[in-house]
């Protein structure tokens, strides 16, 4: 005898109620799929087991619980140690098969990194870090080691470093071997190595890419002072990637534009000022006329700075610098003032002697000092000995750097606006940061990233305690 679901026998329930004329039946909902699977693939036979020893076979087998799809290994895979060949790696169903092309070390313990290749079909949940580890000998290697990456130019973190460990240690091996085992960084920068052997390890960083070599000094790199002995107790490292040499920005390869004709040259000699929407920085103390041909005939007499009534200011300096195509008007400036800037018509002259085709006249205003705000930085556990420099940070560009020589710096009025913090120690007191030296094993001067940010308010005595 045939069973009715519960869906079908209320369906025909409520067609003999609407026929005797009845309208109390609710409105049948077919019954949902359940809640949405959120559980990654979970391996559940392996050919050889995972962890196995004594393993002599280049073919595994993997079996998951669900149906896998196997993506982007070139991005994810990392075998260890590093093989000749890459593995060919085949899925179908719910089965992942893996063939070394390589003949098998002995005594050698193999860890087959998945990363975030493996998804299921259905959800894409991703079986995030999946390893498959075995050896060809009668134990596991279980040791090992962990640190830490950080640019040092900045303090940051750059996620697309690899570490890399040479087993041979002549100084050239990064120059011309691949790596022993390699590993990539989670997003704090730290890392960690797995089913380590015992030994002495050189310790390098780069980029992650094919050839996997400091082949070019414009690569961020980082070395380990020196080789690191790897055991059941191996000390974690900080290491600090640099570039030596920064690359040369190659010009845009784009399609050259179409030919146009060819616009008569303008002969007028013209400039632009530093002025923001004509008004003068405080905190700057000349105004740049910058014209559009060298200058070779200039008189400082006929550029003139005066009062809204046209009375001369005074104590003020106009020169020309070195290009000769920058003029500056430099004064110390007073708040809130309405100013006028008179330029007379031959005040100066190019190589053809054009001169400006009129006289002119600027008009501009300084900023008030209720414009900016005011700082004051109080410093905990200041090292002077390691002659720390102060850069403060603003869109990624470094807007200010002061020297700290005090538990304090002050300052009454600087620019509103959001910045970073960091921290420069610097080694040979130049002021700047400088890069390192893999062949002279000099490390790079190292930048500290402060946790605090620096919010300034216009009109706003702000205050921060910083500890280092």
């Amino acid at each position: 005898m045939k069973r009715f679901s519960f869906f079908t026998f209320g369906v025909l329930f409520c067609l003999a109620l609407m026929q005797v004329g009845s309208s109390g039946c609710a409105n049948i909902i077919p019954p949902s799929g359940g809640p949405r699977d959120s559980l990654p693939p979970k391996l559940v036979i392996a050919l050889p087991r995972d962890s196995a020893t004594n393993v002599s076979t280049n073919k595994i087998v993997l079996t998951f619980n669900e149906y896998v799809d196997v993506k982007e290994l070139s991005e994810n895979l990392i075998v260890s140690p590093v093989p000749k060949t890459v593995p060919t790696i085949d899925y179908k169903l719910r089965n992942v098969t893996i063939k070394l092309r390589d003949s098998l070390e002995p005594n050698t313990t193999y860890s087959i990194n998945f990363g975030n290749s493996i998804k299921d079909v259905n959800e894409g949940n991703i079986a995030k870090g999946f390893t498959y580890v075995f050896s060809t000998g009668n134990k596991l290697d279980n040791n090992s080691f962990s640190g830490k990456v950080l640019l040092a130019e900045n303090g940051k973190v750059d996620t697309t470093l690899l570490v890399l460990l040479h087993r041979n240690l002549n100084d050239t091996a990064i120059v011309k071997l691949a790596p022993r085992y390699y590993t990539k960084l989670n997003r704090d920068g730290s890392f960690m190595f797995k089913n380590l052997p015992q030994g002495i390890f050189n310790v390098f960083v780069l980029p992650n890419e094919y050839s996997k070599k400091y082949d070019d000094s414009t690569k961020l790199f980082a070395f380990a002072d020196s080789a690191v002995q790897v055991s059941s107790n191996t000390r974690e490292v900080i290491l600090y990637a640099f570039e030596q040499a920064k690359k040369k920005s190659a010009p845009p390869a784009n399609a050259p534009a179409p030919a146009q004709p060819k616009a008569a040259p303008d002969k007028r000699l013209r400039y632009t000022t530093s002025l923001e929407s004509g008004r003068q920085d405080l905190l700057t103390n000349s105004i740049k006329l910058e014209f559009n041909r060298k200058l070779t005939s200039f008189d400082s007499t006929k550029i003139i700075l005066t009062d809204t009534n046209y009375q001369p200011i005074k104590d003020y300096t106009v020169s020309l610098d070195t290009t000769g195509k920058k003029i500056s008007i430099i004064k110390n400036w007073k708040e809130d003032t309405q100013l006028r800037i008179l330029i007379q018509k031959d005040a100066v002259a190019d190589s053809a002697g054009t001169n400006l085709t009129k006289a002119d006249t600027i008009k501009f205003a300084t900023k008030k000092e209720t414009e900016y705000g005011s700082i004051k930085l109080r410093f905990n556990n200041l090292n002077t000995a390691k002659n720390p420099v102060l850069q403060i940070v603003k869109n990624n560009e470094i807007f200010e750097s002061i020297i700290l020589t005090q538990k304090e710096f002050s300052r009454k009025l600087y620019p509103p606006g959001e910045y970073e913090l960091r921290v420069l120690f610097d080694g040979n007191k130049n002021g700047i940061w400088d890069a390192g030296d893999y062949k002279l094993k000099k490390q790079p001067e190292i930048v500290k990233q402060l946790d605090k940010k620096l919010s300034i308010r216009a009109n706003w005595d702000n205050e921060n305690e910083i500890t280092l």
